[in-house]
């Protein structure tokens, strides 16, 4: 019996240093007080909203003074090769979109997507076509009949040359069979401005980049790109439903310089999940139709290599790459 009782105590002993040894591995601080997270938006576009917002919350969620930094130009080749430069010590993070990838198929800038090693992927971000609210569109089918009517005179506007918004609006002019100029902008805030003064007869950007002209009145939403209608948008249909097969799925993430520190990876992966279940940042990113989809490391980095060979594929159809 004593030799049971001592076995049995040292067991539970065993356990209690174990689960010491892991609450100390929980409470061990991130390598940084300070890390950059940068983005190749101009202030006011979409990675650079979504970027803002999050460091407000994945900052106290980490005890980490998280700092966000414009590098525009390029089509984001600018921002990529800045922070490929960067020690893969998880001091400084890229904003993903589709654009990163895309911009290197179609520009094949020094340094590419592959330079950076994706962390995480957090969200789905609908995407929507709009117009400023003096416009003669009412729906998707009148500007489609205006483009008809005059080819070569719509101008449609993307966010920047290598972007998902212009590979999308080529598609679009393809599917509708008219002949529409897409013009690229280095932000979703310059092609806004142009929107607004009529110089473009539409834009293509995520919700929460447009929510503000939206609640100002400013501009009308013509069709959501998405497979169904927004919960936030309910009576603007979707593109699908106005007679033209566009989807978009546009992904947010953070990737590092290739080679990242794996303490540093999953003690960010940690922080993105504890933020991301913080009820007043659920709040904010469901009212703005981010849809979660929370992907760590590794299944980052196998998502990413899937999209990009899905966007290969797509760019040989429309006659980009070879």
């Amino acid at each position: 019996m004593k030799s049971i009782a001592l076995k049995a105590a040292f067991i539970g002993l065993a356990l209690a240093c174990t689960g010491m040894s892991a609450a100390y591995a929980q409470a061990k601080p991130y390598p940084h007080k300070n890390v950059t997270l940068v983005t190749h938006s101009s202030p006011g576009g979409g990675s650079d909203v979504f970027l803002r917002e999050l460091v407000k919350y994945l900052g106290p969620a980490m005890n980490v003074n998280f700092a966000v930094e414009n590098v525009t130009g390029g089509s984001g080749a600018k921002a990529v090769a800045f922070v490929a430069k960067g020690k893969p010590d998880g001091s400084i993070f890229y904003a993903t979109t589709p654009t990163y990838i895309q911009t290197t198929l179609m520009s094949k800038p020094e340094v590419g997507y592959t330079a950076l090693e994706p962390v995480a992927v957090l969200f789905e971000d609908p995407n929507v076509l709009y117009t400023r609210a003096e416009s003669p569109y009412k729906n998707l089918k009148d500007l489609i009949d205006h483009a008809r009517a005059n080819p070569g005179k719509s101008r449609w506007g993307a966010s920047n040359p290598a972007s998902l918004e212009r590979i999308t609006l080529e598609r679009m002019s393809r599917k509708a069979g008219v002949k529409a100029i897409v013009v690229p902008h280095e932000g979703g805030g310059d092609m806004m401005i142009n929107v607004l003064n009529g110089t473009l007869d539409i834009g293509m950007g995520e919700v929460e980049e447009v929510r503000g002209q939206l609640e100002a009145g400013k501009i009308r939403i013509l069709a959501a790109l998405s497979d169904k209608r927004l919960d936030m948008l309910p009576k603007v249909p979707t593109a699908k439903e106005q007679g033209v097969d566009i989807v978009v799925h546009k992904f947010r993430g953070l990737a590092a310089p290739k080679g990242i520190s794996p303490e540093a990876a999953d003690a960010l992966d940690a922080g993105l999940k504890k933020a991301m279940a913080d009820p007043a940042f659920k709040k904010s990113y469901t009212e703005s139709n981010l849809i979660p989809n929370f992907l760590p490391h590794k299944e980052a980095m196998a998502f990413t290599t899937q999209f990009a060979a899905e966007v290969t594929q797509t760019l040989r159809e429309l006659g980009v790459v070879k």
